[in-house]
């Protein structure tokens, strides 16, 4: 039974295993993300005409939602990157794809919430860093550091400029990845929170146990809006990530 609200965050071995040393346990974080790979294949397949292996002429239900997904992130991306935004199509609709379905498995019941833990969102936050400064350096050479530099700038002024310039673009891939961790931990420990509140009052033996349904109608509530959270906060990182890919292209 899970008695803190942080709890139900912890990486818990289901099968251990280990081998040279090495610990090769399948953990619960280890299977919700096998999980949220098999949702997405399962996404593709399931919009697929068995007998000819395409995509329905006539859109079924499931090919509507990918393609108004894909209709979103497609978007998004060509109303933020002014250039050449098509080529970053894949990887946008591939890492939305990705945190949307980790955030809303981790609002199934007894589920895991791999996007709760900081690990993983600064894994791809600072994968995002990584990348934004390859293209950079590839597409402007040494005029990439004019990004830190903005113009008609005096002397004196640059001193001052520079380095919060630079602060600030080394926090951008903290600021991304801690959005989303920060984000998913509170809502998921909230609900906890109410939820053991409620099985509390639900156990009192005279008639004050009626008065579970007020922290249970808050939490249908709060379900609610944690299910929002989950999709915005995915479309948030979009967003943000498609913003930094246009500062490297455009030198913004």
């Amino acid at each position: 039974m899970v008695y803190s609200p942080l709890d139900q965050f912890k990486i818990a071995p289901i099968l251990t295993f280990q081998f040279a040393g090495i610990d090769l346990s399948v953990t619960n974080f280890l299977l919700a993300s096998l999980l949220t790979l098999f949702v997405l294949q399962a996404f593709v397949f399931l919009i697929k005409e068995p007998s000819t292996n395409s995509f329905f002429i006539i859109p079924s239900g499931w090919q509507n939602l990918i393609e108004k997904i894909y209709g979103l992130v497609s978007q998004l991306l060509s109303d933020i990157i002014t250039t050449g935004s098509e080529k970053y199509f894949p990887v946008a609709i591939v890492l939305f794809m990705f945190i949307l379905s980790n955030n809303l498995i981790g609002m199934v019941p007894y589920s895991f919430t791999t996007t709760s833990h900081i690990t993983l969102t600064f894994f791809l936050s600072f994968s995002v860093f990584v990348a934004m400064n390859v293209i950079g350096f590839q597409k402007h050479g040494l005029e990439f550091f004019s990004l830190f530099l903005p113009a008609n700038t005096s002397f004196f002024l640059a001193l001052i400029l520079v380095p919060i310039e630079l602060i600030s673009f080394i926090a951008k891939p903290v600021s991304l990845g801690v959005r989303l961790f920060i984000n998913l931990m509170a809502g998921h420990s909230l609900l906890k929170v109410i939820v053991g509140f409620s099985w509390n009052m639900l156990l009192v033996e005279n008639l004050k146990a009626i008065a579970f349904i007020v922290p249970l109608a808050v939490l249908v509530v709060l379900m609610g809006l944690e299910l929002g959270v989950a999709c915005i906060q995915a479309y948030v990182f979009i967003t943000l990530t498609a913003i930094y890919l246009n500062d490297s292209e455009a030198l913004h």
